[in-house]
């Protein structure tokens, strides 16, 4: 929310951007010496008069790309952003740079709206963030109208795909801004398109002149896990203790029971765990938000409606309790974490009840036949990631286009290499056991038949005299339960569509039980008594970020010496320094205003607010040893 300090910043004498080289505001407001791979290119198109679709990781620096040109060209440059918690931080963040920054949405009092207005109109802004449903008001169209603007910014953009996880109507109806204001250059971002959506971009927002920029999809400084769910909540509880035991980090619930349960679990062993979803007040979840942002080692609990946009640099990692939709989903989800580029990981348990319920929630739904298509398309891919023995991070990849040459040695299976075994002849019992029993049974009873159990059931129904009872006594329930799970995520078993759980046999089986097929499966690893990534040869990703400092005691103190001054300005610690920058200080202990200007990170504007603070510090630190 603004204060009345807020508007007098916004009509504030400030030395203006013109004339100045994208690469003179790169270093002289942002504090940066030069652009990352693609972001020059894309600046310079923008900062020319022309259109472009980005398409960049979480964390490859997309903000840049129309901050920038907005700082260059004359004007006030309008975002679009989809969420008012992410256009609030970026508006705090940009003030602290010195940039005359606002936004418009439903937070704001009508005296606020005018005030932010007023300074549109006379061109006191710099940036204007705005909500799509705000911006495509009449009212809105009238006021840019009679503004001078440098440029559109459409973030999250594919909020624009029908397909897409995030779908926002409202954004449907932002092509209107080519007929609107013909002369001024469009850009869109998003950090998780495939190629279909790529198109459907280009095409719904009048971009299919603009040209394309597309960054690599691979986070190499993130760790993907995924292990099969025995016992989630401490599955859970062991891999925070063992590798994130004082860190930021979020997981991943699907029902909003499961996320109160599960922070409460979190919180009564000792962890500052907030629920996040949307069955709580408006108020609660904007406080748990702030907390989250302002606060170390706070863990976040949340249905998927968490996250978009969130510019937390030092998520150390992100858990996922329940199986995503599809890959879009968990690339986005998952890039939450490490978005400065220091190691994190990227966990998930998983299991058969997961994709019996996606599959059976597909179904049920509302949407029409080809709507359905691409959602087992894209719950397809999501579980072939899930059951891959290869890279995982080459199959992620090759999801989005993108390719890796060589495994990427920074993900569960390229760590520890898992098994394989020939599971034709498992598989034939399991699914003739499937279809002798009428296909109207679940996993569990079906293992219980073909185990030979005794129990009441089976004994009442009479299937203690089939031919399939009893003949799968050389597995243990859990790697029958690993045979299911394999067989309905790869297609060969269906859940029955009216929800009741019961296994059915699909066309895809035949070959396989008229022997005419044979079939490897993976063998689940055995968990073992503290085993994590370090153990299994992967990096404690928390636990790096903290190796790499020597004096612990210069650490807390810039710490401090940052928390104070956000405490002070109402923002976020990382609105005033990153963690990257404050290891660069420790470093390389500036002792001048010179040399902490060479500093990455430090622009003019926060070297003249927090120089002298820092300097400060620094110099009062002992000698490092």
């Amino acid at each position: 929310m603004y204060t009345d300090q807020d508007f007098d910043q916004l009509t504030s004498e400030r030395p203006t951007s013109a004339g100045r080289s994208p690469e003179q505001v790169l270093h002289e407001v942002f504090g940066y010496e030069a652009f990352r791979p693609l972001q020059g290119d894309i600046v310079n198109e923008v900062v020319s008069g022309g259109d472009a679709l980005v398409l960049m990781p979480t964390g490859g620096g997309k903000s840049l790309c129309y901050q920038v040109p907005a700082l260059v060209r004359p004007g006030t440059a309008v975002v679009v952003s989809p969420l008012i918690a992410l256009m609030q931080d970026q508006v705090a963040a940009l003030r602290e740079l010195g940039v005359k920054a606002a936004f418009l949405n439903s937070t704001m009092d009508y005296e606020q709206a005018r005030a932010t207005e007023y300074a549109l109109a006379t061109g006191e802004l710099d940036l204007l963030y705005c909500a799509p449903e705000r911006l495509i008001q009449p009212r809105t169209i009238e006021l840019l109208h009679n503004a001078s603007l440098s440029l559109f910014a459409i973030d999250e953009a594919h909020c624009v795909s029908q397909w897409g996880h995030d779908f926002r109507s409202d954004y449907l109806q932002l092509s209107m801004l080519a007929s609107e204001f013909p002369g001024i250059p469009r850009i869109a971002l998003t950090a998780t398109a495939d190629e279909r959506t790529r198109k459907e971009i280009a095409e719904r927002l009048s971009l299919t002149r603009a040209r394309h920029f597309i960054s690599g999809f691979d986070r190499p400084n993130i760790q993907y896990r995924i292990t099969p769910k025995t016992n989630a909540n401490k599955q859970l509880l062991d891999f925070i203790h063992a590798e994130h035991q004082e860190d930021c980090g979020i997981v991943y619930c699907l029902s909003r029971n499961k996320v109160d349960a599960t922070a409460r679990l979190l919180s009564s062993k000792g962890y500052t765990a907030l629920p996040y979803h949307a069955g709580l007040s408006a108020e609660e979840r904007a406080r748990n938000q702030e907390r989250f942002l302002r606060e170390d080692g706070v863990i976040v609990v949340a249905t998927i409606a968490f996250g978009m946009g969130i510019d937390k640099p030092d998520v150390r990692f992100v858990a996922h309790l329940d199986l995503p939709k599809s890959l879009e989903a968990y690339y986005q989800e998952t890039g939450r974490a490490g978005r400065d580029g220091k190691p994190s990981t990227a966990w998930m348990v998983y299991g058969l009840q997961d994709v019996i319920k996606l599959r059976q929630m597909l179904e049920a739904s509302q949407g029409n036949d080809q709507f359905k298509r691409v959602e087992r398309q894209k719950l397809d891919a999501m579980l072939g990631l899930c059951e891959v023995t290869q890279c995982r991070r080459q199959v992620l990849l090759n999801y989005f286009g993108d390719s890796l040459e060589a495994p990427c040695g920074n993900c569960d299976t390229c760590l520890t290499p898992p098994e394989t075994w020939d599971g034709t002849v498992a598989v034939q019992k399991a699914l003739s056991c499937v279809y002798r029993t009428g296909q109207r049974f679940g996993v569990s009873y079906v293992i219980d038949v073909l185990r030979g159990s005794e129990n009441e059931r089976i004994l009442q129904s009479g299937h203690q005299a089939i031919t399939t009872y009893g003949i799968g006594q050389e597995l243990s329930a859990n790697e029958w339960k690993s045979v299911f799970r394999q067989l309905v995520a790869n297609g060969y078993l269906r859940a029955d569509p009216e929800g009741y759980g019961a296994l059915q046999l699909t066309e895809r089986c035949r070959p396989l039980l008229k022997g005419e097929q044979a079939i490897e499966l993976r063998k689940d690893p055995v968990a073992r008594k503290g085993a994590g990534a370090k153990s299994s040869g992967g990096r404690r990703s928390g636990q790096d970020v903290r190796d790499q400092i020597t004096d612990h005691a210069g650490w807390d103190a810039l710490r401090a010496c940052r928390k104070a001054l956000a405490d002070k300005q109402g923002v976020p610690p990382y609105v005033i320094f990153h963690d990257t920058t404050l290891f660069a200080m420790l470093e390389r202990r500036p002792a001048t205003r010179e040399e902490l200007a060479e500093v990455s990170g430090v622009g003019a504007a926060k070297l003249e607010k927090y120089g002298d603070v820092f300097l400060e510090t620094l110099r009062s630190l002992s000698p490092e040893a």
